[in-house]
């Protein structure tokens, strides 16, 4: 990785389409002539859909949205970490995180995916991100974006792109109807995930119609020692992770980070 002097704005994302949750704000950096650079830490692979098409689908959101090829990597693929996978493979994921933020000169801002108990990869890549950024005393350039969470509906029942509020007071920024309608276009831009999509197009659908905000929100480092709401987390619900092997993996790979033990 070669050091840019270009003021970057940094996008983490588990997986390929999570980028659905900062259309708005890729565009706006990209507006205001930053350089937007953005990696995926999972390799999007399943037994019916390969990591290439998932790959295909990022690329052609992200260009409509002004994101060059070669500012895009998908880490997830060199690094074989599945999709689901993520919190089982934290120290690999974290040193090349950390070797990607060495290569940028000058970072205008990180945005990362909310610490919410929607995705078990989501909160593992949040938490990660948070703990690197601390380290580079970055927290004040970090914002969060909200996917879907769980938290205060009825299974299997959740909410899209809704800021929990024990992540803090977000900065809301409105779109216009242009703005909305060209968005809820590049959610159908992801064909391989038309499973997924049917389940999450809904409910994002009148979120665009209704409140049409783009809202990010602070980091902390505190928020790591919480879950991150009461009750069940949604990954829970499914039986995809538990919060309890989350907290203790995360707690691992801190403790081996401190004492410098191999990954």
């Amino acid at each position: 990785m070669r050091t840019d002097p270009a003021p970057t704005a940094l996008f983490l994302f588990a997986h390929q389409d999570d980028e659905y949750g900062v259309f708005e704000r890729i565009a706006r950096c990209r507006a205001r002539g930053l350089r937007v650079a953005c990696a995926y830490l999972t390799d999007g692979a399943s037994a019916k859909v390969a990591a290439a098409t998932r790959n295909a689908e990022s690329l052609d959101v992200l260009g409509r949205l002004g994101v060059r090829p070669e500012d895009v990597t998908f880490a997830g693929g060199l690094l074989a970490i599945p999709d689901a996978g993520l919190p089982e493979r934290l120290a690999p994921a974290a040193a090349w995180i950390g070797r990607w933020f060495a290569s940028f000169g000058a970072v205008d801002s990180l945005h990362v995916p909310a610490w919410e108990g929607g995705h078990h990869d989501h909160d593992a890549l949040h938490a990660v991100a948070v703990q690197l950024a601390h380290e580079l005393q970055w927290l004040p350039r970090v914002r969060q974006f909200p996917l879907y969470h769980g938290y205060g509906c009825i299974h299997p029942f959740f909410k899209t792109l809704a800021p929990l509020a024990a992540n803090g007071a977000p900065e809301t920024v409105r779109l216009g109807w242009t703005e909305r309608l060209r968005y809820l276009r590049h959610c159908l831009r992801y064909p391989s995930q038309r499973s997924t999509w049917i389940g999450l197009f809904p409910f994002t659908l009148l979120h665009y119609l209704l409140r049409g905000v783009q809202q990010l929100q602070p980091v902390s480092l505190a928020r790591l020692e919480e879950a991150p709401h009461p009750g069940s987390l949604y990954y829970e619900r499914r039986h995809f992770y538990t919060w309890d092997r989350m907290r203790e993996r995360l707690s691992s790979w801190r403790t081996d980070r401190s004492t410098g033990s191999p990954a």
